[in-house]
């Protein structure tokens, strides 16, 4: 009877749901986040070039990888088509491919990884790279990743250089990464302090018989103190800039201020190609701010696992948001262990700032109380009609009040017809007269909350036997002292808005501190009405005594309707006796008119 309470339950509202959503747990806490979806993670995609239909494959092993897992299969020759088959049954979750009409008469293959990130490239071997050849997939490439080992910090106003050697020459499809983190000063660890002052010697002391003399100390006058005016603040995050073999240099973009090493990456398509990069300069120019630097690397993004593509759809990349100023990185558009209780689905990059909200599923709640009330009411109106009681008649006759079910409009035609026949058929019962005032009482009565002043009782939610009132009089209603609740819809929204933790604690409170409650509507609802239907309860043990004594009576029915028949066999039996001495009689009485009649038809 009692539904589930969703309190504990949360949603998520997104300020924008086409860039991010996401989806909270139970245990996850209220709260408002703001983030940056910079990038989402993607998967390694490559088409080919437009092939004829009648492209033929030749029979070989093609081997692919998909970050460290391989993928290989061995392959009769044949058609795209049936190329294509078998590597989608060989691919699993892993891998899949698929014949694009690029252009009329043509299909151009496109291999996919199903893995987002940036480990997870995808890489060809054996003869799936003499494929990707032959059919302007992609091209062999060494991967020119280069690591330069630094972790310097560099403090408010300092500079520092890394020495690259040897020099890395420059082309388009290199990019620099690194990470870097901050620290802001406070105002006091900026605003210069007063000198110490010299440092003066002691003057010394004699002795003479046990007697110490000491000398007087020195002493200096020293200036007053004049402090000079802070320092203008400076914030400048462009920092970071690389130094050619000819003296020309190259500022990098801002990195983010953030207290935690977030990753930056920054192309180097803008540099002039030949050139080698002789050293990274760090010129810390801010006034409140001191940065620290580590994991360089310089790489062709493309040229990773051996190939290049030529026509990539899409490449694997790192999701990559920011969440109030922390820069994150996942390989999944599915991030679920940022915030405990909360998963975020990252749906494009954008640098529009996206708020998530936290909140009670509010409506999951007004929900459940509803149908908590839909639930009592349809009781009540069971109890009222297996109890209804006789009115007077026309004459001397009596009959249950049928207005009990014509008030219940929400009843089915069907309804009706079966209650007309339960109406008043346990109106001697007191079990369930008991049960209704038990629910009244239960209902009506002021339970402890964590608002215990302003909300006590189910009333002061908007839900009671009398909580809609009309404008005017409408007169005596008997429907209204029949134990039916009612709902003021805008109440109880409100009540929901503003005063959801005291709603919970007014159906179910832990007054003892167990984690457990003990006290509530909800609680003492079901602490009521499971004795009622629980197996072995009262209703069962009710239904199991009427049904034995249906049993005995039809039983007893069964040996009537076999006494009878065994009466009336007999009685037929005696009948036909009867019948028979009655013929015989009458054959002896006809006999007997029979003789006298020739008797005295002798004597004349």
């Amino acid at each position: 009877m009692i539904p589930p309470f969703p309190f504990n339950e949360r949603i998520v509202n997104s300020s924008d749901s086409s860039i991010l959503t996401g989806t909270a747990a139970r245990d996850a806490i209220e709260q408002n986040r703001s983030f940056i979806v910079k990038q989402t993670a993607g998967a390694d995609r490559f088409l080919s070039q437009p092939l004829e239909e009648s492209y033929r494959i030749e029979e070989g092993t093609y081997t692919f990888t998909v970050g460290t897992e391989e993928i290989s299969f061995s392959f009769r020759g044949g058609t795209l088509r049936e190329f294509t088959d078998a590597l989608n049954r060989r691919g699993q979750d892993k891998l899949r491919a698929s014949l694009i009409a690029v252009r009329s008469g043509t299909r151009s293959l496109l291999i996919e990884s199903m893995v987002t990130g940036a480990e997870n490239r995808l890489g060809f071997s054996a003869d799936a790279m003499t494929l990707g050849r032959e059919i302007g997939m992609v091209e062999p490439a060494n991967d020119t990743r280069q690591t330069i080992d630094a972790d310097i910090s560099v403090n408010a106003g300092n500079r520092s250089s890394i020495q690259v050697n040897p020099g890395i020459i420059t082309s388009a499809n290199l990019v620099i990464s690194f990470e870097t983190s901050t620290r802001v000063r406070s105002n006091d660890e900026v605003t210069p302090r007063a000198p110490p002052g010299p440092s003066i010697p002691s003057g010394g002391s004699v002795s003479y018989g046990g007697i110490v003399i000491e000398n007087e100390p020195s002493q200096v006058n020293l200036p007053a103190w004049n402090p000079p005016l802070p320092p203008i603040r400076v914030d400048d995050m462009s920092l970071v800039s690389l130094t050619f073999s000819d003296g020309t240099s190259m500022t990098l973009p801002a990195i983010p201020d953030s207290s935690s090493f977030s990753s930056s990456q920054f192309s180097l398509d803008a540099a002039v190609p030949g050139k080698s990069i002789v050293s990274i300069e760090i010129v810390n120019n801010n006034t409140h701010r001191d940065v620290s630097i580590r994991n360089i690397q310089v790489f062709d993004p493309e040229a990773t696992g051996g190939v290049r593509p030529l026509n990539a759809v899409s490449k694997a990349q790192d999701a990559i948001i920011v969440m109030e100023g922390i820069e994150i990185q996942r390989s999944s558009n599915t991030i679920d262990d940022i915030i405990p209780g909360l998963t975020i689905n990252l749906r494009t990059a954008s640098e529009r700032p996206v708020n998530i909200e936290v909140v009670p599923d509010r409506e999951a709640v007004k929900d459940a109380i509803i149908t908590l009330v839909g639930y009592y009411n349809r009781l009540m109106a069971e109890i009222n009609i297996l109890t209804a009681r006789n009115i007077a008649s026309s004459g001397l006759t009596t009959q249950p009040d049928v207005r009990i079910i014509d008030e219940l409009t929400y009843l089915t035609r069907e309804e009706r017809e079966e209650y007309r026949e339960r109406l008043g058929v346990f109106q001697s019962d007191s079990t369930l007269g008991q049960l209704r005032n038990m629910l009244q009482r239960t209902i009506s009565s002021p339970y402890p909350t964590s608002m215990e002043r302003d909300l006590a009782l189910l009333s002061q939610i908007g839900i009671g036997t009398d909580v809609i009132r009309g404008s005017a009089s409408t007169g005596y209603d008997p429907s209204r002292f029949r134990g039916y609740l009612q709902i003021n819809e805008r109440e109880l929204d409100n009540a929901i808005e503003t005063k959801l933790p005291a709603i919970k604690d007014l159906f179910g409170f832990d007054t003892n501190s167990d984690l457990l409650a003990d006290t509530g509507i909800a609680y003492n609802l079901d602490t009521l009405t499971r004795p009622f239907v629980e197996t072995g309860g009262i209703i069962s043990l009710k239904t199991g005594t009427v049904d034995s004594r249906i049993g005995q009576e039809q039983r007893r029915i069964e040996n009537m309707d076999r006494q009878l028949a065994s009466r009336e066999a007999e009685l037929r039996m005696q009948y036909a006796r009867m019948e028979n001495a009655f013929n015989q009689m009458e054959r002896m009485s006809q006999s007997f008119d029979n003789f006298t009649q020739q008797y005295n038809n002798n004597n004349r």
